[in-house]
């Protein structure tokens, strides 16, 4: 096929993804957890 003998990155996409997919969640989870720890210290 034509599209395939030009191939500008030769990562593995498997990575990629995993990359774009941790990155955000772990994002939100920081998000989560100075909201769960300000939710707390904010009870004493």
């Amino acid at each position: 096929m034509h599209f395939e003998k030009e191939v500008q990155c030769k990562r593995n996409d498997a990575i990629d993804s995993a990359v774009g997919f941790i990155i955000p969640f772990g994002f939100f989870a920081t998000l989560f957890i100075i909201a769960t720890i300000v939710d707390v210290f904010s009870g004493f």
